[in-house]
């Protein structure tokens, strides 16, 4: 167990009045939670301070060589008690750790992360909105910290987790998106960091984001590295197809991020009878069942919006329209239950619900 230090701080920022404008990462907490690693003492001096820039050597490892990687979570304030709670931590603890071995990251335990986002949540529980639909966004990250310019593992590390009070991701109502099949560029090829949670693999993303941006596009959609013919992940989001009946999603196996949301979405499905089948699915297939009338729901899964629902799909100039641009049923059912959970409007029957504080 960490003996995390506290330092408050002595000039605390003004809440934001007006929740209907938070917006997603602009504004940030007073405070942030830092812990170092050095290969003598390994991880040590867990600490909660006030939040402030980092002092970084130019030639720092992180800067040239993209040594880092990091999480998304957050923290929700229940409607039922005030209850700061938190949405399953433990499995962002394990991605981080799996996403530190491919990284060549030191891991850190996972009750130790859990308990280093508890601890920042608990002292700026304030900070965490009461505003229907938003939330606290929270951003553990780990990035090297040696100096020099040799290709190879640092020695030095941090952690540090910062949050950022978040407005509802559907100010206005679930909206479904337009989404392009990119079929150029690549995401994520087998043996490479797909599955992992690091910022390289974003920056890669930026240029056909951009682009499908320019043509009235919400997301891309991303094929397989190899063949470009399965579809794999959107953006930020895994995706999932309802087609006959049955929920198909790319199955995680080096390519794909395995995230939370899926993960939970998946147990929720499963428990209503729907058979998912985790593994490949042709883009040529999915465009053959939209128009054949059999694509039935399209939906991606992320921390950010839970479910967003896909109105259309773009392949290649071919079009398929889905749902009649209205959100399915099976999409809107695993919205209203994720999001019942994490705000504590439908009791938590899974036993995904972590509290942290009274509010």
């Amino acid at each position: 167990m960490l003996d995390i230090k506290i330092v408050k701080t002595t000039a605390p920022k003004a809440k934001p009045a007006d929740e209907s404008r938070l917006g997603f990462g602009k504004i940030f907490t007073d405070h942030m939670f830092l812990m170092d690693y050095t290969p003598d003492q390994g991880w040590h001096d867990p600490r909660v301070v006030p939040y402030a820039p980092f002092q970084m050597d130019p030639a720092c490892v992180v800067l040239h060589y993209a040594q880092e990687l990091f999480e998304g979570m957050k923290a929700y304030r229940s409607v039922t008690d005030n209850t700061i709670q938190l949405f399953r931590p433990e499995c962002n603890g394990e991605r981080m750790q799996n996403s530190s071995e491919r990284m060549c990251i030191p891991l850190i335990p996972v009750e130790d992360y859990v308990q280093a986002v508890k601890a920042l949540v608990e002292v700026d529980k304030d900070w965490v909105p009461h505003s229907d639909g938003a939330s606290l966004y929270i951003r553990p990250f780990v990035f090297a910290t040696d100096v020099g310019m040799g290709v190879h593992a640092s020695h030095n590390y941090t952690f540090c987790i910062i949050c950022a009070p978040s407005g509802a991701y559907y100010a206005e109502g679930i909206d479904p998106v337009r989404i392009y099949v990119e079929d150029e560029y690549i995401r994520a090829a087998p043996g490479l960091t797909g599955f992992t949670k690091c910022g390289g693999n974003y920056a890669a993303s930026i240029k056909a984001g951009a682009e499908a941006e320019k043509q009235g596009f919400a997301q891309v959609l991303w094929l397989d590295g190899v063949e470009k013919k399965y579809v794999e992940e959107v953006g930020s989001m895994n995706i999932m197809f309802k087609i006959a009946g049955k929920i198909y999603t790319a199955a995680c196996t080096g390519t794909v991020l395995p995230g939370v949301t899926r993960r939970s979405c998946i147990e929720l499905l499963k428990d209503w009878g729907y058979e998912v089948v985790e593994g490949k699915l042709a883009i040529a297939d999915v465009m053959k069942a939209g128009h054949d009338g059999t694509l039935e729901e399209v939906f991606g899964t992320g921390t950010a919006a839970v479910v967003s629902p896909v109105k259309e799909l773009d392949w290649k100039g071919d079009k398929v329209f889905i749902g009649g641009g209205k959100i399915g049923p099976v999409t809107q059912k695993l919205y209203d239950t994720m999001t019942g959970m994490q705000w504590g409007k439908l009791p938590d029957n899974k036993g995904w619900i972590v509290p942290v504080c009274a509010g």
